[in-house]
């Protein structure tokens, strides 16, 4: 599976926060398309004559449910040939060529330890498949801590999915926090780096670390969590962009 390609059928597209869609993409040549949580697909969009640059690779935000379609999330980059393209010409019917299910920024097989979740923007996709898919089947775990940046509340994605979830699911924690919030907010502010640093201030115990997200987040987290002691092996990421 992993080096063919598929042809993807658009179904449906939502218009999700000023700058984000979601695109929801049936593979008709499966019965079913299996994927773990976390892992992404590379879409071949006609942009570009020399076919790498073609390319554009997106985590899947919906958990595997025995069918053939997947939910992508996908933000528009300004000066960004995918994105201009996915927002300009894509529309319901369209289809493009899709490789996947590929990437192994997947969950370990037994959840022993307590996972922490961060992400900014766009990178919350896998981790919103990753937490339904814990609920769904039961997996048993240990506390798992979803933190989420963004700049302002109109651009958080899921939220209300998020909170629902962190009601129904045992152990589950939601953190959005805001680095530009406006007046009526309630929640965390500030960045990500405040919220798990507070959190295992008060107790260190052994945890799993996943990061979603850009560069700049990525780096000092990984630089942060090392700096308190944690092992680099603790440590998983999804660069973006």
């Amino acid at each position: 599976m992993l080096d063919h390609w598929y042809t993807g059928y658009v179904t449906r597209i939502v218009q999700e926060t000023h700058n984000t869609r979601r695109f929801w993409i049936q593979i008709r040549e499966l019965e079913r398309f299996d994927f773990k949580p976390g892992q992404f697909v590379t879409l071949d969009l006609p942009i570009h004559e020399e076919k790498k640059k073609r390319w554009r690779s997106y985590s899947i935000a919906s958990a595997p449910d025995g069918t053939n379609e997947f939910e992508l999330v996908i933000v528009l980059l300004e000066g960004g040939a995918g994105t201009t393209y996915l927002f300009n010409e894509v529309k319901v019917g369209s289809e493009f060529p899709v490789k996947g299910p590929l990437g192994v920024f997947t969950l370990p097989e037994t959840l022993d330890r307590h996972l922490f979740l961060i992400c900014t923007g766009t990178g919350v996709a896998p981790f919103r498949a990753m937490a339904h898919h814990i609920h769904t089947h039961q997996i048993p775990h240990q506390s798992i801590h979803l933190i989420y940046g963004c700049r302002k509340e109109c651009d958080l994605l899921y939220a209300r999915e998020l909170w629902q979830l962190e009601q129904e699911m045992e152990g589950f924690t939601y953190s959005p926090t805001l680095s530009r919030c406006e007046d009526g907010w309630t929640g965390k502010k500030g960045y990500v780096h405040l919220v798990y640093e507070e959190l295992l201030g008060v107790n260190r115990e052994p945890a799993y670390f996943f990061l979603c997200g850009w560069k700049n987040m990525i780096d000092e987290a990984k630089g942060r969590i090392l700096g308190m002691g944690y092992d680099r092996h603790d440590i998983h990421q999804e660069l973006y962009g």
